[in-house]
């Protein structure tokens, strides 16, 4: 279970807006989610039509004369996502566990109730660096920074970071921070140049997608609804599925890591239970008949992996601009997914990348730096339902 504090202590830098809409993203992508509402003035709460009159206060107070566990509160918001409503009583927790020991774990252990049950927990702090969003801290993995591109952002960004490593040396927990551009607005310079100082001054951390400015992400908060729910094919729903992509492109780096080398110890209790199982599982011997019939099975699927192999063509994508910082191609002809197999290597000054693919006509897209871009090199293009140009490809047996 990942655990995602989302915060920014500046207000108006898309907050909410993300937690709400990158969690109806992940369910959309099939994770089980749940967002918990920290924010006393309970703006995802409200942003989702939920009113309740039980909030995440009456799970951690112990002042509360209506004591509640985590599961009498949750609300189903669509299929995809639950959520953890907030109310204003949330903003006294505040002063009620400054002198308490401990005070740092109460939503930790909170969150401990549902382990299991979910795939992702996001949680949308207050926006402040007080004992809730520290709170939030300790209990994540994970820390995503909305910000808008304005110099005011930086120093919060600065600022919360320092909270991140008070974190690591007070509380012994690592946490490992990105920052997301939001509200970007690509009809002016001045975007494009604060772009640029966020991409020198953290470029490690910042998410390769972009949240540009899209008037339905308003329209769909008025509406009470995710803007998936609202407008599927806007702006606003692109953006935040890219984004769900890139974050749970981490799930198969995280699963192909190597685990860490066990203890001696250890290492030779976990060998007993693996020769006890196998001795308790091992089947029977084979006959000579069995395992010649069972190679030529394999033999025949060998041969009809190797036919479908050969039938695909190696098509070269190449986008000219160096100076770029990452370079992506998806289409039609990987379900429009973002993953390293469509990840654009530098070569000679440009960026490229060579896809099998079977015969066909295929749509796709360039994403630079998180922006979506259509080929420049290629003149075969149509509009989509997003409202932007998708370049054509037929690729053909015989290329």
């Amino acid at each position: 279970m990942r655990i995602i504090a989302i915060a920014n202590q500046k207000g108006g830098c898309g907050k909410t807006t993300t937690a709400i809409n990158l969690a109806a993203a992940l369910g959309r992508n099939g994770r089980k989610v749940l967002l918990i509402d920290l924010d006393p003035q309970a703006h995802a709460s409200l942003g989702l039509n939920i009113e309740s009159q039980d909030s995440i206060y009456n799970v951690i107070s112990g002042l509360t004369p209506r004591k509640l566990r985590l599961d009498n509160i949750i609300k189903r918001v669509e299929n995809s996502f639950d959520i953890v409503p907030s109310n204003i009583l949330v903003g006294t927790l505040e002063q009620e566990l400054a002198d308490e020991i401990g005070r740092e774990l109460k939503l930790t252990e909170v969150i401990a109730t549902v382990a299991g049950r979910y795939d992702y927990v996001l949680i949308d702090c207050a926006p402040s660096l007080g004992i809730l969003t520290v709170n939030a801290l300790r209990a994540s993995h994970e820390l995503i920074i909305p910000v808008e591109t304005s110099r005011f952002s930086i120093q919060g960004v600065e600022h919360l970071l320092d909270i991140v490593n008070l974190v690591r040396d007070r509380l012994s927990h690592a946490i490992e921070a990105r920052v997301l551009i939001t509200m970007f607005d690509s009809r002016l310079r001045h975007s494009f140049a604060m772009l640029q100082t966020f991409k020198d001054k953290f470029s490690e951390l910042l998410f390769d997608t972009i949240v540009h400015v899209n008037v339905k992400l308003k329209e769909s908060a008025v509406m009470g609804q995710t803007v998936a729910c609202y407008d599927k094919y806007s702006r606003g729903s692109k953006d935040y599925f890219t984004l769900s992509r890139e974050i749970i492109l981490a799930e198969k780096r995280d699963a192909a890591a190597p685990a860490a080398p066990a203890p001696a110890g250890q290492k030779a209790a976990q060998a007993q239970r693996a020769e006890r199982v196998v001795s308790e599982v091992e089947p029977p011997a084979e006959s000579p008949d069995e395992v010649q019939a069972f190679s030529r099975k394999m033999q025949a699927i060998i041969r009809d992996e190797v036919a479908e192999v050969k039938k695909l063509v190696p098509v070269t994508f190449v986008y000219p601009t160096p100076g770029a910082r990452s370079v992506f191609v998806t289409g039609s002809f990987n379900d429009w997914s973002l993953d390293d197999n469509c990840r654009l290597k530098q070569v000679d000054g440009r960026w490229e990348a060579v896809v099998p693919l079977q015969p066909g006509l295929y749509k796709y897209q360039f994403i630079v730096d998180g922006v979506w871009k259509d080929d420049p090199a290629n003149p075969r293009k149509e509009r989509n339902s997003f409202g932007d140009i998708n370049s054509l490809i037929e690729v053909k047996a015989d290329a």
